[in-house]
């Protein structure tokens, strides 16, 4: 499946403002600094524009800062808690104007993201503590749960499913449906695709990706359940999508969260793309696969909320 010159050359930058991880997270000398590095992120991510007709405004949910952005026509109550991706360690809602606006057009939802903390300043459990925190104050500001949902990509695709089975054993309420863009499932990288997938992956390799969940979890174990979800008791949660690309490095695992879902009886549907890489929906002002796998994803969310 062909990429188009400009969605190539995005994620060419996306790349290479990465490139000085490694060594930051290692402790080497480097050339610029860890927040030189975030801001050049989320300048690349902010690049893909926001849609007309939205609004965007700074928030603060509960003791952690976000936005909430917000359509011209919101149908009554509806609402998408959505988190970030970006390793745990750089990423924030700055960054993602375009995605969650174009999730907002479609949905007719307000749309909520938090800016948790980041590692490795911050290493696990803080930025799922934090999005937890989040989720309980929008519950907490008389937020119906049965037009609420969640998505995210990539470390927020795996919170996705983290958030909700923590709210479950907090005794809070769960939302009708969540959503998993290209979701960092499993922090061991035990899945095949994580060898066979090496080099078609133009925005990770297993030893960064190794490199990083070291960053995060801080000596935890990686198999820890609040880290990586296909280790999660996962008995009760709502439907969810798992949406993943065919050339990336996670989609073993993601497949493999998909399965652990199913065997637990959580109703889950597992949308392969082919040819598609990590995260690609971010690109959706230049990839028609783009928009719709944002089509598909508002499609099943919606159909988890009540009807009239």
């Amino acid at each position: 499946m062909p990429v188009t010159p400009e969605a190539a050359a995005a994620v060419q930058r996306w790349s290479s403002s990465l490139a000085a991880l490694p060594p930051l997270m290692r402790g080497e000398p480097s050339e610029t600094t860890l927040e030189a590095v975030r801001s050049a992120y989320d300048a690349i991510l902010g690049a893909h524009p926001a849609p007309g007709g939205i609004s965007i405004q700074e928030i603060d949910m509960g003791g952690v800062p976000g936005i909430v952005v917000t359509p011209k026509t919101v149908e009554t109550g509806r609402t998408l808690f959505y988190i970030h991706g970006g390793a745990y360690i750089v990423g924030s809602p700055a960054g993602y104007h375009g995605l969650a606006g174009n999730l907002a057009l479609r949905l007719k939802a307000r749309v909520f993201l938090p800016h948790y903390r980041l590692a490795p300043e911050f290493p696990f459990p803080t930025p799922l503590n934090d999005t937890v925190s989040a989720y309980r104050w929008l519950l907490d500001q008389g937020q119906d749960p049965e037009h609420l949902m969640v998505a995210g990509d990539s470390a927020g695709g795996a919170m996705t499913v983290t958030v909700m089975t923590k709210a479950r054993d907090l005794g809070l309420s769960l939302p009708a449906a969540g959503v998993a863009f290209s979701p960092w499932a499993n922090l061991e990288h035990t899945g095949a695709s994580m060898t066979n997938r090496e080099g078609l992956d133009p925005l990770n390799s297993k030893e960064v990706l190794d490199l990083l969940a070291r960053s995060f979890l801080d000596g935890e174990l990686p198999n820890n359940p609040d880290a990586s979800p296909v280790f999660a008791d996962v008995r009760g949660l709502p439907p969810i999508l798992v949406t993943i690309g065919e050339s990336e490095l996670m989609l073993s695992d993601a497949m493999r969260l998909a399965v652990h879902l199913a065997e637990n009886r959580v109703r889950v549907s597992l949308d392969v793309w082919p040819g598609m890489f990590h995260v690609w929906q971010m690109h959706h002002d230049q990839l028609p696969e783009a928009r719709r796998a944002l089509d598909d994803a508002a499609r099943f969310l919606l159909q988890a909320l009540p009807t009239r």
